[in-house]
């Protein structure tokens, strides 16, 4: 599976769009990239990927993966722009990233969301980062290095350096 998609990369991308050590990647079932023909990727060594991650890149995006990434099964990354992970990062799984949201507009007291309008944001994932399970990174932010995000986090502001992000809900027992 591997050797078929770094042959497919290369033949329709090119070096100047698509560079990788791929040295020791793995792939799981159910892997999917829908790769646009203008995206630049760049992918590092060790990488691991488990079961059904899904990798979109758009027109003109560009995707960077570093050395010794692990994505664990039902991951999802979204690229209309520009996302970075950092190298020796960890997602757990069903972690979602995006770097673009839909348009929308007020008008006349309601809200129209445009389905093929988007407004995007870099992503940055730094290195030695954890992304615990089910978290979603949005637009625009930037995960600084050495950080850990609790399972089920919402990330939608820059994280410094050398942080621990937790979803502090009180469990209600009636």
């Amino acid at each position: 599976m591997l050797e078929k998609l770094m042959k497919y990369l290369l033949r329709t991308k090119g070096e100047k769009c698509f560079r990788s050590k791929a040295e020791s990647v793995k792939i799981g079932n159910g892997f999917v990239a829908q790769i646009s023909e203008t995206a630049k990727l760049q992918f590092g060594k060790n990488l691991d990927f488990r079961n059904y991650i899904s990798i979109w890149v758009g027109k003109n995006a560009e995707l960077k993966i570093d050395d010794n990434v692990f994505m664990n099964n039902f991951c999802s990354v979204n690229c209309l722009k520009s996302i970075e992970i950092g190298e020796n990062t960890i997602f757990g799984e069903g972690v979602k990233v995006y770097d673009h949201n839909h348009a929308y507009s007020h008008g006349n007291g309601e809200l129209k969301v445009n389905r093929k309008e988007f407004t995007y944001g870099t992503v940055k994932i730094g290195k030695n980062c954890w992304l615990g399970s089910n978290t979603v990174v949005l637009k625009g932010v930037s995960i600084g290095d050495n950080s850990i995000i609790g399972a089920g986090c919402m990330i939608h502001k820059d994280v410094p350096a050398n942080s621990v992000i937790v979803n502090k809900q009180e469990l209600i027992s009636k």
